[in-house]
């Protein structure tokens, strides 16, 4: 596995989760995207503005990464969904590998499939309840726009 990190879903407020948890950890955000940045998506004005994805680096190779749900998109915050582990697998074949079984028995929510950002990229729940995001970048180099 070539990495893995804590993905956090926030209720609107991921923006200023991160100026906290960068005001804790210290460091600089690797990129800010908000939802208007992805106009496929379809989020309506009151939500673009919001953050499709953030990533603040923890050092070691760690990186916390987070998003505002979108309650548009039929998203909902509760708890137990408001964390996901993402693990980014060094192959295409090995990402297919551990969605499968991290998948099996549990309930997809995304597929695997090509993104903007990865190669592949899919989301499950286990049958044990834990959110899984797994993604192979392979040659996909996606530049986020970097923000403060």
């Amino acid at each position: 596995m070539r990495s893995t990190n804590p993905y956090l879903n926030f209720d609107g407020n991921t923006e200023e989760a991160f100026n906290y948890y960068r005001s804790v950890f210290g460091g600089q955000f690797e990129g800010v995207v908000r939802y208007k940045d992805f106009p496929d998506m379809g989020a309506p004005p009151a939500e673009r503005d919001k953050i499709a994805h953030i990533a603040l680096p923890l050092g070691n190779g760690a990186i916390l990464m987070g998003t505002d749900v979108l309650t548009s998109r039929g998203q909902n915050l509760v708890a137990g969904n408001n964390f996901y582990i993402a693990l980014e697998a060094d192959t295409s074949e090995h990402a297919d590998q551990v969605f499968a079984g991290l998948s099996a028995g549990g309930q997809v929510e995304m597929p695997l499939q090509r993104v903007a950002w990865a190669e592949k990229y899919g989301s499950c729940r286990d049958k044990f309840g834990i959110n899984w995001m797994v993604s192979f970048t392979g040659s996909v180099r996606f530049t986020l726009p970097t923000g403060s």
